[in-house]
C-alpha cells in the first residue's frame, strides 16, 4: 500500500561540528533538558548551559533550498560563576528582514541580546528567577482585531514579563546605527556605564501570576476588554494563560497603565544616562580612591496588577507544554496524563480534548510519524512595520519544521496534508 509522505526535506546540518553542544550520540537533540534550539528562516541556533552555536541557512518552499552548514558564530556569554548562572532559553528576534538578533535568557533572570556575529548588544535584569521561555508573537489590526500588539513575553516560575516590540525595534535600530558609525573592533561599551550596567534599559511590564501555584509555562494571548463596571481610563489589559503542577490551566487579566509605563520608559532611558554622565564628570574632577566601592546589584521592576480570572485543578494532572495559534485565539496544552486540551483564550473554555492513547485520525486530526530523535520547531514571529504589506513577506507562520538530531536532516511539514 502506498504511504504518503507528509514532509519535505530541506537540507542537512550534519556537516557542521556540533560536538560542543552534545552531538555525536544517539538522541542527543531530545534527551538533554539543557539543550535549546531556535529556528529562523535564515538561521538556526543551538545552546547548552554555557555555549551558543549559530548556523546560517536559507530555505524556500517553492524553489528549493540551500543549506550552509558553516558555523556563523560561536557565543560564550559572560555568566556568573558565583550564582552558577546558565543559559535557560533562546529565541530569535526578527524585524522586517533588516534586523535579526538572538535573545538569550539565563537562570538568574537576565535577558541578553546578541547579533548574528556574536556581539553582545544588550544585557538587562528582568527578575531574579530562571527564565523558562522567551515567547515572541504579534497580532495585526484588521477586520477581526480592534487593536494590534507585538511583544516579547518572558516566562518565569510564577512571573510573566512583557517587552513591547516597538521598544525593542527602536533600541536595536539605534544600536546598529551607532555601531556602524564606530570601528568594527569596538564592543558595545557606549551602551554601558563605568560599572558595566546598561545605560539604556528596555521598558517592560512584570506581573506575578503565582496565585494558583508556580507555572511551568505561560503566554500572553492578546488584548482583552476591561472588567465590567470599570470606568474607562488609560488602563490597558492583556490576558495571560499559565499552566503548571498545581493548576492545569490558569488565566489572569494583566493591567497596564499606559501613562505610567510611558513615564517609566522615559525615566528608564534618561535617568541612567544622566547618572552615568554625572559619574563620569565626577571622576574627571575628583580622582576616586584605588579601592572602588562594590558594584550595586541591579534591581528588577515592581509587579503590576494581575487579577485571577479562572483556573482548572484536576489532581494529579499537571500542565506541561503550551503553544498558541498565530492569532492567539486558541492554545494547545499537553498534560501529564497524555491529553491535549484546546483552549479558547477569548472565552477561556476548553473546546476540545484528545487522549493520546485513544486518538482518532480522520478529517479532524492527522498524526504525522516522526523519526526517533526529532525535535519539532517553528520559525519565530517576524515584527513588521505598520506600512509593510503582509503579502510582501514570504514568511508563513503556520509552517512546522522537523530537525532530526541523529541524521542532521531538516524537513518541513507539507502545507496540504490531504
Amino acid at each position: 500500500m502506498w504511504r504518503r509522505n507528509h514532509t519535505k526535506e530541506l537540507g542537512c546540518i550534519a556537516g557542521a561540528d556540533l560536538s560542543a553542544v552534545g552531538a555525536g550520540k544517539e538522541g542527543w537533540l531530545v534527551e538533554s533538558p539543557n539543550l535549546h534550539v531556535a529556528l529562523d528562516t535564515n538561521s538556526i541556533a543551538l545552546a547548552n548551559r554555557s555555549l551558543i552555536l549559530i548556523l546560517n541557512w536559507s530555505q524556500s518552499i517553492d524553489v528549493g533550498s540551500v543549506m550552509d552548514s558553516n558555523l556563523a558564530a560561536k557565543i560564550m556569554p559572560e555568566l556568573s560563576p558565583i550564582e552558577a548562572e546558565y543559559i535557560s532559553a533562546i529565541e530569535w528576534l526578527v524585524f522586517d528582514d533588516d534586523i535579526r538578533v538572538l535573545a538569550v535568557g539565563t537562570s538568574c533572570g537576565y535577558l541578553m541580546i546578541f547579533s548574528i556575529q556574536g556581539r553582545l548588544i544588550h544585557r538587562q535584569i528582568v527578575n531574579p528567577a530562571k527564565i523558562l521561555k522567551i515567547r515572541v508573537r504579534g497580532i495585526k489590526q484588521d477586520l477581526t482585531q480592534d487593536t494590534s500588539s507585538e511583544e516579547v513575553c518572558i516566562v518565569m516560575p510564577g512571573v510573566v514579563g512583557r517587552f513591547d516590540g516597538s521598544d525593542i525595534k527602536s533600541f536595536l535600530q539605534q544600536w546598529f546605527q551607532e555601531s556602524n558609525s564606530r570601528l568594527w573592533d569596538q564592543d558595545s561599551d557606549a551602551f554601558q556605564d563605568n560599572s558595566g550596567n546598561p545605560v539604556r534599559s528596555l521598558p517592560y511590564q512584570l506581573w506575578n501570576v503565582s496565585k494558583y501555584g508556580v507555572c511551568a509555562d505561560a503566554a500572553i494571548t492578546g488584548v482583552m476588554p476591561p472588567p465590567l463596571m470599570e470606568i474607562q481610563s488609560s488602563q490597558r489589559y492583556y490576558c495571560a494563560v499559565t499552566i503548571g503542577d498545581d493548576a492545569v490551566i490558569s488565566a489572569f487579566r494583566l493591567s497596564v497603565d499606559k501613562s505610567r509605563s510611558l513615564v517609566g520608559a522615559i525615566l528608564s532611558k534618561v535617568v541612567p544616562a544622566t547618572f552615568s554622565t554625572i559619574a563620569s564628570l565626577s571622576k574627571l574632577i575628583w580622582r576616586s580612591e584605588p579601592n572602588s566601592p562594590k558594584k550595586p546589584e541591579p534591581k528588577s521592576q515592581p509587579f503590576a496588577r494581575a487579577s485571577p480570572l479562572t483556573c482548572l485543578k484536576d489532581h494529579p494532572r499537571k500542565g506541561e507544554k503550551l503553544t498558541l495559534s498565530p492569532s492567539g485565539s486558541l492554545a494547545a496544552i499537553t498534560d501529564s496524563l497524555g491529553r491535549i486540551l484546546l483552549l479558547d483564550t477569548k472565552a477561556l473554555v476548553v473546546v476540545r480534548l484528545w487522549k493520546v492513547w485513544q486518538m482518532r485520525t480522520g478529517q479532524r486530526l492527522l498524526t504525522v510519524p516522526c523519526p526517533k530523535g526529532t525535535k519539532i520547531l517553528q520559525p519565530t514571529y517576524r515584527f513588521s512595520s505598520a506600512t509593510a504589506s503582509s503579502s510582501s513577506s514570504s514568511y508563513v507562520p503556520l509552517e512546522v519544521f522537523f530537525l532530526n538530531g541523529d541524521s542532521g536532516q531538516i524537513s518541513v511539514l507539507n502545507r496540504f496534508l490531504y
